[in-house]
This record gives C-alpha cells, structure tokens and sequence, in this order.
C-alpha cells in the first residue's frame, strides 16, 4: 500500500509542478485552497494538500487533459492517485 501511495504523492506533485507554471490556473488554485506561494512550498509534500491539488485539477476537464498530455499520464491516473489520498475514499452505497 506504501508505494501506492507514494505514486499517489509523486504523481500529485508532478501535477503541482505543473501547474505553478499555469499562471491563471495556479492562481485559481491558490485562491481555492485559500493558501500562498510560501505555505504551498512548505505543504507541498502534505498528503492533503497533494489531495485538494488534484481535486483542483479533476474539477476542470479541460485543465485535467492538458495535463495529463503534458505529462503522459492517462486521464484516469489522477482520479485513482487521488483515491489513495486523505480525503479521496469514495464511499461504497452498497
């Protein structure tokens, strides 16, 4: 499970990267998350801040897409990194 997660955690932060370089994105992401530059750089490596950053980016088809391109991920990789994530359990209705 620990390298699971740590995948989860790596491929997060390849997409914060990316998107510190996406200037109208990033932005919307910092207001979002209510943080700046300085406490994102300090969290970066906090499992729930790595979370509500692919939060961000699932919730934006199109900002998704793009990064997954850019990045060679396929678009399903996102939504299954942020299930082993705090926060990203999708409750069985079962």
């Amino acid at each position: 499970m620990k390298n699971r997660q740590e995948s989860a955690e790596s491929l997060a932060l390849q997409g914060l990267a990316w998107l510190a370089g996406q200037d109208e994105a990033f932005g919307a992401f910092l207001a979002q998350s209510g943080s700046d530059a300085a406490t994102l750089r300090a969290r970066a490596g906090d499992p729930e801040m790595l979370g509500a950053v692919l939060d961000f980016l699932l919730s934006d088809e199109q900002l998704l897409l793009r990064f997954c391109a850019e990045a060679g991920f396929a678009p399903e990789e996102p939504m299954r990194a942020r299930a082993l994530l705090p926060g990203g359990a999708v409750p069985d209705w079962t």
